[in-house]
């Protein structure tokens, strides 16, 4: 079902394609993380990828974001090729939310300072002075994510649901064209994960809110309004194409190695034995 078509490496896709993987595979320590990667994301779509541990899900997002080079294969994002163009401006372009960027936050960073650095691409504030235009903006981006009220908290005294909120927020204050969340919901309570849920599915249908993709172990976090879906396992894609056709319990039992019923209702997905 894999019906991403490759490239030649020396042409760059077409500009409604910001994500394009051609063969790309990340070997460390002789073991493959990714294998053999053809993959394509257009403007405007929203994507969804799920997989067991280990299945290479946190890497390919890593490549997406221009965090880490393939060890082969060819990826461009945005238009630019990887390893041809400046990394900084291109991570710039890209909004990612991660626990990898929440483990490299002070505690005492304060929120507001927190999302307007993310304009600047720079991790928290340090002697920088913003003007009234940017914190506006920060403001903004924190009550269109429903934490306005935590400006003024620091990092340290946030909730998990809480720190995802302000990453979602830091994460769209440069106005991405593209937007990658790593698990936004891993270690959140059920009415916190309800709540986060239904933002994304928000978002989803913005017309203006940058292409996403979002990573995730379980298929009942996934928001309403996503358009595709890339399943993985071991290193390598399993199937992807649009999300109806993708997220089949055929499927699933075939990356989760297990029988597994997936229930599509009122716009979500629920798996059971």
């Amino acid at each position: 079902m894999n019906n991403s078509t490759p490239t030649n490496e020396l042409t760059p896709p077409q500009p409604d394609i910001l994500i394009q993987f051609d063969d790309v595979s990340l070997i460390r320590n002789q073991r493959p993380l990714v294998s053999h990667i053809t993959w394509q994301v257009a403007a405007g779509q929203r994507w969804i990828i799920v997989g067991p541990n280990g299945a290479g899900k946190t890497t390919l997002m890593r490549l997406a974001a221009a965090e880490e080079f393939p060890s082969t294969g060819t990826i461009w994002l945005l238009g630019e090729r990887i390893g041809r163009t400046d990394m900084r401006d291109l991570r710039a372009a890209i909004g990612m939310c991660s626990s990898a960027v929440a483990s490299r936050i002070p505690t005492g960073e304060k929120v507001i300072d927190l999302v307007v650095s993310a304009g600047y691409a720079i991790l928290g504030r340090w002697r920088e002075e913003y003007d009234s235009e940017d914190l506006d903006r920060a403001a903004g981006m924190l009550t269109q994510v429903g934490a306005d009220h935590l400006s003024d908290r620091t990092w340290g005294t946030l909730s998990e649901g809480e720190r995802k909120r302000v990453l979602i927020a830091r994460s769209l204050m440069a106005n991405p064209e593209l937007l990658l969340l790593d698990e936004p919901s891993a270690g959140m309570d059920l009415g916190g994960r309800e709540d986060l849920v239904a933002y994304l599915g928000e978002l989803a249908t913005d017309p203006d809110a940058p292409t996403l993709v979002m990573v995730t172990h379980h298929v009942e976090e996934i928001p309403t309004g996503f358009t595709h879906a890339l399943l993985l396992d071991q290193g390598g894609i399993v199937t992807t194409g649009p999300i109806d056709q993708v997220l089949t319990s055929d499927n699933l039992n075939a990356a989760f190695h297990q029988p597994i019923q997936v229930d599509h209702v009122g716009g979500r997905f629920f798996a059971h034995r």
